[in-house]
């Protein structure tokens, strides 16, 4: 067997975690130590203990973990989107960037593509208006941000008058409004992953998603 194909989809051994990003086989065996120790220092009781051990190594800190926030049952949601082929929306290019696009069929685009003409017109951000021109694709579908708390405000503001996105991955970072943002996330009625405070980032936004993918993968 060649290396590239060791963490293939159909390589998976019951019980064992499958990392369908590792490419070849020293990537494969770092990844599998990284998670290894992971699942020491956190616990390995369910998809949500694999999500906060993704989310830990994705940024070298174990206090990720307890920060992390599950509301109403995201990861089934995010399977299902996936068999669905719901569409990914990102807010950023780096975020669209670190994706994995094996292992499901979905379409992945970025808001930066989108509303720049809003953008000037309304004077908010590239990733808000970006949103905002792309209201009618967001019922149904998963969202991951990583970056713009302004993005996720917007989007928030969405869910309020009745868009209903599949999943929202919200896990911005920084000290203006990501904290608020993520906050006012969880008391929406709708399946989401967040994180308490001021952490969080495209590494940890994206280790979510490509968890539920990994999931999605092997349970297919």
């Amino acid at each position: 067997m060649e290396e590239k194909e060791l963490s293939r989809e159909g390589d998976t051994i019951p019980g064992m975690y499958t990392d369908i990003g590792a490419d070849t086989k020293e990537g494969y065996a770092i990844s599998q130590a990284s998670r290894r120790m992971a699942r020491d220092a956190i616990g390995d009781f369910g998809p949500e203990d694999r999500i906060r051990q993704r989310c830990s190594i994705a940024v070298g800190d174990f206090a990720m973990a307890p920060l992390m926030w599950f509301c109403h049952d995201p990861i089934n949601a995010g399977l299902h989107a996936l068999s669905k082929k719901a569409v990914i929306i990102t807010d950023i290019r780096m975020v669209q960037t670190g994706i994995q696009k094996r292992g499901h069929e979905s379409e992945v685009i970025c808001a930066l593509d989108y509303g720049s003409d809003l953008s000037e017109e309304r004077g908010i951000t590239r990733t808000s208006a970006g949103f905002l021109a792309l209201q009618e694709r967001l019922e149904g579908s998963i969202i991951v941000i990583g970056n713009a708390p302004s993005a996720l405000l917007t989007l928030c503001a969405g869910i309020e008058r009745g868009i209903l996105p599949a999943i929202v991955i919200g896990i911005p970072v920084g000290f203006v409004n990501a904290a608020e943002s993520k906050k006012i996330l969880r008391l929406l009625n709708i399946p989401s992953i967040s994180n308490s405070g001021t952490r969080g980032g495209t590494p940890v936004a994206v280790a979510a998603m490509n968890e539920i993918i990994t999931i999605y993968a092997e349970n297919r």
